[in-house]
């Protein structure tokens, strides 16, 4: 059928003419047989010289060989196929064995099942690739020595292990790595292929047929790995890495997270023993804490403690509980994290090193690109690029929701100790005041967005007006999201003494606060903002900021001894400069102290000055502050029985609402109109006129879930319930969770008082 075809010669030249007799292009070929393209050239260019059994029968079946045709096809190809070396002679054979399982591994069952379902569910024709990454210090390669071992009974055609020494200055090279792997598969020196590609090809060849397990252990990239993955058979390749490989497709991945407490106190259990453990039960928890439950620091901290079986498991916390000695703490022998660390470290490109090590000057548990680029100096694009990289390299952790990035917390020890020895004092002082000033910038910005006292235009002086927040929820996702970097700017401005930006930025703060006022942290913005009036000698802002300290200290930390005590001193400094809207204010905050205080009729007086006081002011300001007094004069009478007076008050206050106040805007007035219906609609549950009561309270809550004033909101919930409850509404218990549950969330007192009111209701049911 096909005359002129060599019956001897090598198998590509045969297959070519083969193939040319068929009348086939090589794409046709490939597409009848099922044989790649590319796979098809090197076997006729030679390249490939010993294709497998079944390789060869899917061609002879599709260039329509006979049967004495293809046997003398299967018989070309047997002939390039390696030899196995033989048992004996010069050769010394190279051997890749698994390393030494670890007798007290622990935990990663869950990992480990998915691999043991992977081997079992494999599919014949795909080889299985799985890729463990994970930070430093995770176990990534006791973790893959151990699955390995588990899983070798599912592989008898052999199990090999190669580390490719990805945190080496030079890792191993992939030419190199498929020459040890050749030679363990008994391929004599002579008949490996010199390039790289070659080399590859016959090693595909090689375990297209067998099942065999593969450990490629600290990998260095994708280039690195893909010439050693098999193409065909039913193997499975282990991968460890640093990094996320995220160019691998179609694999199985194993991220590694930190060990769960528990866990990492049985590591120690298997280390030293149940009983030295159990003797010392909360040291060992403390020690797996202070480890980070990191299990190399774990098993680095274990090993310690094996090495002196009679020092107590106390020392070695107490030794770490010293932070700046943790580091040190934890090695022994040759286990050191801070060597972990460097390898992967001294890895990295300039930027990306620099980005690192000033990443742990940032505050908080997380840090943003933006943290990221002022610190280190770089544009945002750059730090973006920079804070990827070390994520990929396990360096980083980044928020599976947010562009956010944290350290494991001896992660940060080490890159705080890299910056305390590369970087000079001078350059880390620049590094932090100038995130400082622009977060400051920023902050301010962000806060004016909640400003409602005047008519304004939107927000201006941010650092970066085309990445700034647009719009209060823009704002407020900001300013939740970096909150601890804006509070670190503000104590280094005022420790700094940038006086007047601190100053600016707490001004800012003064509505947003309002929106957040379970934020405790606002005791320290005003008291840091009273400090540095203070500083400047302006007595007009001094009292204005310590009344919104007073402020702070009743409603957001429930001291109202330490508000007394404030608004005292900010009542002093307003009459000092002659400010009579802050000695109102002063007065009012005072008698919300003294009312909280049990000190009823005190606080009854002094509520009474301050609204003569502001009486006597022409101002908006003083109109809105007089408003307030009112609301809070008739909540104290209503609340000493007086709740027919508090009516009228509040029905007074209710009016100057409708009125409005020149040069407020009707945002302002509405809110303050909200909390006048909340104050009507109390005072008529008081009188018992129940059914006349839900109507301004449903009225007030809807009014403050639209300006979105949780600290609002919930209060006003709760008054709704109680009012749904006495009118057996079946609303009633619905509300009254849902208030329980906000209150708690906003650290409230009140949450009490719901929760009882709850009881009362489910026991009336």
């Amino acid at each position: 059928m096909h005359g002129g075809t060599p019956l001897t010669g090598e198998f590509g030249q045969r297959l070519r003419h083969l193939r040319d007799g068929a009348g086939l292009s090589q794409e046709a070929l490939s597409h009848a047989a099922g044989v790649s393209v590319r796979a098809l050239a090197d076997m006729e260019r030679g390249r490939t010289r010993g294709p497998q059994r079944r390789t060869v029968q899917a061609l002879a079946e599709a260039l329509g060989l006979d049967d004495g045709e293809a046997a003398n096809l299967e018989k070309s190809a047997a002939e390039g196929r390696p030899r196995r070396r033989p048992a004996t002679g010069t050769a010394v054979p190279v051997t890749l064995a698994l390393p030494r399982d670890i007798q007290d591994f622990t935990a990663r069952a869950p990992a480990l099942a998915q691999l043991l379902d992977l081997a079992r569910d494999a599919d014949p024709g795909r080889p299985m690739v799985t890729v463990v990454t994970g930070q430093p210090g995770l176990g990534k390669t006791a973790f893959a020595v151990h699955a390995a071992h588990g899983l070798a009974p599912h592989f008898p055609d052999g199990q090999f292990a190669v580390d490719l020494r990805g945190m080496d200055p030079e890792p191993t090279d992939p030419r190199d790595a498929l020459t040890r792997l050749l030679g363990a598969m008994g391929v004599a020196d002579a008949a490996i292929p010199a390039d790289t590609d070659d080399r590859a090809g016959l090693w595909r060849s090689m375990v297209a047929d067998r099942r065999v397990l593969l450990l490629l252990d600290n990998a260095a990239d994708e280039s690195q790995v893909i010439p050693l993955l098999p193409g065909t058979g039913t193997s499975l390749t282990i991968v460890t890495s640093r990094h996320t490989l995220a160019g691998l497709e179609s694999v199985h991945r194993s991220d590694l997270a930190l060990l769960r407490r528990e866990e990492a106190v049985e590591l120690l259990t298997r280390i030293l023993g149940p009983e030295r453990v159990q003797a010392e039960a909360q040291a060992a928890r403390d020690l797996a804490g202070l480890c980070g439950h990191l299990p190399l620091a774990v098993r680095i901290a274990g090993q310690r403690l094996l090495s002196r079986p009679h020092e107590r498991l106390g020392k070695l916390v107490a030794r770490l509980a010293a932070e700046g000695r943790r580091l040190d703490g934890l090695q022994a022998g040759s286990l050191q994290v801070r060597a972990a660390f460097a390898l992967s470290y001294r890895q990295l490109p300039p930027d990306s090193g620099t980005f690192l090590r000033r990443a742990s000057l940032a505050a908080g548990a997380d840090f943003s690109p933006e943290t990221g680029a002022l610190l280190a100096g770089l544009s945002y694009d750059e730090a973006v690029t920079c804070a990827e990289e070390l994520t990929d390299a396990g360096l980083l952790q980044s928020d599976a929701d947010a562009e956010r990035y944290r350290f494991h917390d001896l992660l940060r020890l080490y890159a705080a100790e890299q910056t305390e020895a590369e970087d000079a004092p001078a350059v880390r002082d620049a590094a932090l005041d100038r995130t400082a000033r622009w977060m400051l910038r920023r902050a301010t910005a962000a806060a004016l967005h909640f400003e409602v006292d005047s008519d304004r235009a939107a927000p201006h002086g941010d650092p970066d007006p085309d990445g700034a927040p647009t719009g209060r929820e823009q704002a407020r996702a900001w300013l939740e999201a970096e909150r601890a970097q804006w509070l670190a700017a503000l104590r280094r401005a005022h420790d700094t003494g940038w006086h007047r930006q601190v100053l600016d930025t707490a001004e800012a703060m003064h509505w947003f606060s309002d929106v957040n006022q379970h934020w405790e942290q606002w005791v320290e913005v005003f008291r840091r903002s009273a400090d540095c009036a203070r500083s400047l000698a302006d007595g007009r802002a001094e009292a204005a900021h310590l009344n919104y300290l007073a402020w702070a200290y009743n409603l957001c930390v429930h001291d109202p001894q330490a508000a007394l005590t404030t608004a005292d001193t900010a009542l002093v400094a307003a009459r000092k400069c002659g400010d009579g809207l802050q000695e109102g204010w002063a007065l009012g905050y005072g008698a919300g102290a003294l009312h909280r205080l049990g000190r009823v009729e005190e606080a009854h007086s002094r509520l009474r000055e301050a609204g003569r006081c502001l009486a006597s002011q022409t101002s908006p300001q003083a109109r809105l502050a007089e408003l307030t007094i009112l609301n809070s004069l008739g909540t104290l009478l209503r609340q000493t029985g007086r709740a027919a007076e508090a009516l009228d008050i509040h029905r007074r206050s209710e009016q100057i609402c409708r009125t409005g106040i020149p040069g407020r805007t009707h945002e302002l007035m509405a809110l303050y109109h909200a909390v006048t219906r909340q104050q009507i609609g109390n005072d008529l549950a008081a009188l018992e006129r129940w059914h006349e009561a839900e109507p301004p309270l449903r009225q007030a809550l809807a009014d403050f879930e639209a300006a979105q004033m949780p600290a609002w909101i919930e209060p006003a919930r709760l008054d709704l319930g109680l009012v749904l409850t006495a009118t057996g509404h079946p609303e009633a218990r619905e509300t009254l969770l849902a208030a329980r549950d906000g209150l708690a969330a906003l650290r409230s007192p009140r949450q009490v008082q719901a929760a009882d009111a709850l009881d009362r209701s489910t026991a009336a049911m």
